[in-house]
């Protein structure tokens, strides 16, 4: 495992490996339980769920925040990635999963206990939905999500949830297209992109796209549940 991730110039402590290990063992034994991924085999395992969860770190050092306490919410959370990957390699940023189906949250509590990790809270809420609740509107350093929706749509669920000048980043694969269809979005929402940083898994070309909330976004975003995906921005 400690090859693959040289592999792509990620360096893990011998401890994070051995919590690698780990998740791979018990994510192994719920796939066969519940058939969680068509993904079976270790290397493919270890590769296009884990780096590709954690090539985030190669990009972005959560520490350099001037806020001691670091708050990210993986939005659609699904099967744990890049959650739990990434609360693996970062301890003392606070990770939130949220996600509507309650018992894939409850698989990252069954898993977070499992491998010891104590900076995972869950959400049971849509991402239309928990904005409504003022204790998470406006209230993330930073949202990730993960293969979950076209973009525009993606970033109406999401700049809500930020805190000015907080960055969303975008798990895609590569698609210019898509940038292109995400302006009006991005203006509406009083949002810029940062950057974009390509990488490759197993020959794939994936995309991170890192985007800022520039100001506080307005009430009547996000729209009622389903308008945001029947009428994107």
């Amino acid at each position: 495992m400690k090859d693959l991730f040289k592999k792509y110039s990620l360096e893990l402590e011998d401890s994070e490996i051995v919590l690698f290990e780990n998740f791979l063992k018990i994510f192994k034994e719920k796939n066969a339980q519940i058939n969680l991924s068509a993904i079976r085999e270790d290397e493919a395992i270890i590769e296009k769920h884990f780096i590709d969860s954690i090539m985030l770190n190669a990009f972005l050092d959560f520490t350099e925040s001037s806020d001691n306490n670091i708050s990210v919410l993986d939005l659609g959370t699904g099967w744990w990635f890049p959650l739990i990957p990434l609360a693996i390699i970062n301890p003392k940023v606070q990770f939130t999963g949220l996600d509507s189906v309650w018992k894939k949250l409850a698989a990252i509590e069954d898993f977070s206990k499992k491998l010891w990790l104590t900076n995972i809270t869950t959400l049971n809420w849509r991402a239309e939905e928990v904005w409504q609740q003022p204790q998470y509107r406006e209230e993330f350093d930073f949202v990730v999500s993960r293969a979950t929706a076209f973009l525009p749509v993606l970033l109406e669920y999401t700049i809500p949830l930020l805190k000015t000048e907080g960055i969303f980043i975008a798990y895609k694969l590569e698609d210019k297209e898509e940038l292109k269809a995400s302006k009006k979005a991005l203006s509406r929402l009083s949002a810029k992109i940062l950057k974009v940083k390509n990488y490759t898994i197993d020959w794939q070309k994936r995309t991170l796209l890192f985007i800022q909330k520039l100001h506080p976004t307005h009430k009547k975003y996000p729209r009622k549940v389903w308008v945001p995906l029947q009428r994107p921005l």
